[in-house]
């Protein structure tokens, strides 16, 4: 091991450790807030005030809902509290209003940190991503569905709802040897019934479609933007399995997306990848200390919130040139 990653390692350690106050103060200044602007927009829409309004407190409910989830991204590394119980506790609780069945996204969300960057184990738990080779083999009709799951209007529109809606209420294609992960996707429906039905009766459908759907639908294209910016930059690393390595990966293909203060709050300052992926059990709390604690990390790239657009265009590997690159023209 080389003297940089070892004091690297070091230095990441000693942010590891779970701060109950810290973590409890995280809880209650999100899910209150969130719990806060969904019950506005509710009465804002039942009480028939101007449209605006309930949109302005729908826009913020996402905000904190996407604090939600990372609150619950820190219970599935563990790294939330110090007790692996609570962890379990809160991440499947927070999972009824997310709608991720926790144990099953954990699973899936490990198989991401284990193979990101591999391109003989894209499986589970990424955007799939062809190298320019593969996507030229492919017939016509393939390219057409593969540029039409890369296009921006269905990865930030239709995906998200599809996943938070559909995919994670019945995973297909999940093994049926992982009996937790399945419990847990029957334990969150049955929640869910149980809580969707109650608004229901008490709200109606026309509210839970004008305020929650949209919720859902903003904060889970919030999230995915997030996810493909972390990975789908300029450069970037995908590389075969044997030549695959962690750090390289975390380094190299975790990009550090600099956000301004407010994002970065509401996001858990999950723009500090490249400090995740090296060291998973770092709450987010202790995520933006750890960056600045580390020593010179070559091959780091920076994106701040305007150069993060340009990686819209970004589509395919090309293991010539070791990088990603746009859709080829004409094809």
């Amino acid at each position: 091991m080389r003297d940089s990653e070892r004091n690297s390692g070091a230095t990441l350690a000693r942010f590891a450790q779970p701060s109950l106050p810290r973590a409890l103060w995280q809880l209650a200044n999100t899910l209150i807030p969130f719990l806060s602007f969904w019950a506005a927009a509710v009465w804002s829409w039942v009480a028939g005030w101007n449209y605006f309004a309930t949109a302005a407190f729908v826009l913020l409910a996402a905000g904190f809902f996407v604090r939600l989830f990372m609150l619950q991204h820190d219970c599935g590394h563990g790294s939330f509290f110090a007790s692996a119980r609570a962890n379990r506790w809160l991440g499947a609780c927070l999972g009824l209003m997310t709608l991720f069945p926790f144990s099953y996204w954990k699973k899936t969300h490990a198989v991401h940190h284990a193979t990101s960057g591999n391109l003989d184990k894209r499986v589970l738990g990424d955007i799939r991503t062809l190298t320019v080779r593969e996507y030229r083999q492919c017939s016509r009709w393939k390219r057409f569905c593969y540029r039409f799951y890369r296009s921006l209007p269905v990865m930030l529109g239709i995906g998200p709802v599809y996943q938070f809606v559909a995919k994670h209420r019945l995973p297909i294609g999940m093994p049926w040897r992982w009996k937790k992960e399945w419990r847990s996707v029957f334990l969150n429906n049955l929640g869910l019934t149980v809580v969707v039905g109650a608004l229901w009766f008490w709200f109606g459908w026309p509210v839970l479609l004008a305020v929650h759907l949209p919720i859902i639908a903003i904060a889970g294209a919030i999230g995915v933007w997030l996810f493909y910016v972390q990975h789908t930059f300029e450069g970037g690393y995908w590389t075969r399995g044997e030549q695959w390595d962690p750090r390289e990966a975390a380094i190299d293909g975790s990009s550090f997306y600099d956000l301004p203060a407010v994002l970065r709050w509401l996001t858990g300052n999950i723009g500090y990848h490249h400090v995740h992926h090296l060291a998973p059990r770092i709450p987010n709390y202790h995520l933006r200390a750890a960056h600045l604690a580390l020593p010179h990390t070559p091959g780091l790239r920076r994106l701040s919130l305007s150069e993060s657009f340009a990686c819209a265009r970004l589509k395919l590997w090309d293991e010539g040139l070791g990088r990603l690159v746009g859709f080829p023209r004409g094809g």
